[in-house]
């Protein structure tokens, strides 16, 4: 495999094209951002822990059916990953209310759901990824209605799995936004697994190990992140 010209660099990952047209190098930064850019900053080693961290999860969910595009991990910042014709919409699971959901409802942050959330957005950073619907996503095109179906249904999966190994690490899965994107005609799970894109509460003490640790000021960041890969690497490398 051979690194070629960059094709892309988001806030978080740059992506590379390589030799094989089917194939995407992707590498992990240490930029931070919230609040749709308006907040910049480094991690230090973000990129790294990002990286190693997604890669276990992605083999985990693998093994239980839930296609991804992880293919192989190259080093400490790049990995090997299908090429996908994205979807314009994250999809969002959550367990507990915290963030934008408790402010919609006016709910306090923590209280926990009777059964998991999902939530469309549609990504565009000009408009703030703002919420929107089934009926929204068929009419605009941005999905057919098997693949909105499929995406939903696949995060109620993903969060199965996750919840089970963050409980084992001590962790509470509050929410966690995925992406997803089409290869050969197929559904698979895209982008990262990570502090950056999931909210990780200690199970005891409720501290916050993610990146609400930057976006409020809270400190400790790199040592939240450092934390919830200890955690998870040693039930999953362990098992």
């Amino acid at each position: 495999m051979e690194k070629r010209e960059m094709l892309y660099e988001g806030k978080a990952k740059k992506v590379f094209i390589t030799d094989q047209a089917d194939q995407y190098l992707v590498e992990y930064k240490d930029d931070a951002t919230a609040f749709n850019g308006e907040k910049k900053g480094q991690i230090e080693d973000k990129g790294v822990i990002n990286n190693k961290l997604s890669t276990l999860l992605f083999k985990e969910l693998e093994k239980v059916g839930v296609p991804t595009h992880f293919i192989e991990l190259l080093n400490d910042r790049e990995m090997l990953v299908k090429k996908l014709k994205m979807l314009p919409l994250e999809v969002v699971v959550r367990n507990i209310t915290a963030g934008s959901l408790a402010k919609r409802l006016g709910t306090d942050e923590g209280v926990v759901l009777s059964r998991p959330v999902v939530e469309l957005y549609y990504k565009d950073d000009a408009l703030g990824d703002p919420f929107v619907n089934e009926s929204h996503a068929l009419a605009m095109g941005w999905a057919n209605i098997e693949e909105l179906k499929e995406v939903q249904t696949l995060g109620l999966k993903i969060n199965e799995v996750l919840q089970k190994i963050m409980d084992q690490a001590g962790i509470l899965l509050v929410d966690f936004k995925l992406e997803f994107g089409v290869a050969d005609g197929k559904i698979l799970l895209g982008d990262e697994i990570s502090p950056d894109t999931c909210r990780f509460w200690d199970k005891d003490t409720k501290e916050k190990l993610d990146k609400d640790r930057f976006r409020r000021d809270l400190g400790q960041v790199e040592e939240a992140y450092i934390e919830v890969y200890r955690r998870v690497s040693g039930v999953l490398v362990q098992a």
